[in-house]
């Protein structure tokens, strides 16, 4: 019977589809790189999806983020997230949680009961936690380099975290994981060198921040603020979704469903 999922089963075949709709997957990190992994996952078929995101849609938002609009800002990117899920894919047991997550929240996690999570954050510390966590319960996990500064959608590449090169963020997580005795980690990386953004003060999120008075982490909090196009984190968040599809069903690029 024809059904919203139809032409992904031509390719993934029965079995896939039953396994990807049994699936639960956590992504942590609703922004421009994972709201793109969720709304793919929500249109592959997923049955459970966990989001997990403390954060506001902001208007600068809305230049790279699939959940922000003018109608969603001020809304938690979860909940934004959630209505749009429950329209493309009604069936999915969709778990919100507005939680930042550090170390200090991981407790708030069973990672045991996911199939899979997807590290889309942007903190070291909370993407090693994220990392640690996995590989305690033994769970497959996915992470995201930068995707900020950059401009060339078809630089990213899928590796090991130990055969990346050029980006600053994954020299710091190869470092920091080796430490930790982390032996290996998929991710998405770019092998673009990222572009130093323009200093203009009458743009500047520091100088002029509009965050939704009531966001917890505003962005005069953060060290640096990257700029950032609609057609570069939205790759890396497809590409992460595809890898997680792939592993889930068991599939490879020009395997022939059964």
């Amino acid at each position: 019977m024809l059904n919203e999922f139809s032409r992904t089963q031509l390719l993934l075949g029965p079995e896939g589809m039953e396994r990807l709709a049994g699936a639960r997957v956590a992504v942590f990190g609703i922004g421009g790189v994972g709201g793109y992994v969720v709304e793919a996952l929500a249109r592959s078929g997923v049955g459970q999806l966990d989001l997990i995101d403390d954060d506001r849609v902001c208007l600068t938002n809305i230049n790279r983020q699939i959940y922000a609009t003018h109608a969603t800002v001020g809304r938690h990117k979860v909940d934004a997230a959630e209505e749009r899920i429950r329209e493309i894919h009604p069936r999915c047991v969709v778990r919100t949680y507005k939680t930042f997550f550090l170390p200090e929240t991981q407790t708030q996690f069973d990672f045991t009961q996911y199939d899979y999570v997807v590290d889309a954050i942007d903190t070291v510390t909370g993407k090693i936690a994220l990392v640690m966590a996995a590989e305690a319960a033994g769970t497959p996990i996915i992470s995201s380099m930068g995707a900020g500064n950059k401009l060339d959608a078809t630089a990213f590449r899928v590796a090991d975290i130990y055969q990346t090169s050029v980006c600053p963020l994954a020299r710091v997580m190869r470092r920091e994981l080796k430490k930790r005795g982390v032996r290996r980690l998929k991710v998405v990386y770019s092998q673009e060198k990222p572009i130093r953004p323009l200093e203009d003060l009458s743009i500047s999120c520091r100088n002029h921040c509009i965050c939704p008075s009531d966001t917890q982490r505003r962005c005069t909090d953060r060290r640096d603020i990257p700029g950032s196009v609609a057609f570069v984190p939205s790759v890396a968040g497809l590409i992460i979704a595809g890898e997680v599809v792939k592993d889930i069903t068991g599939r490879q690029t020009g395997a022939q469903p059964r």
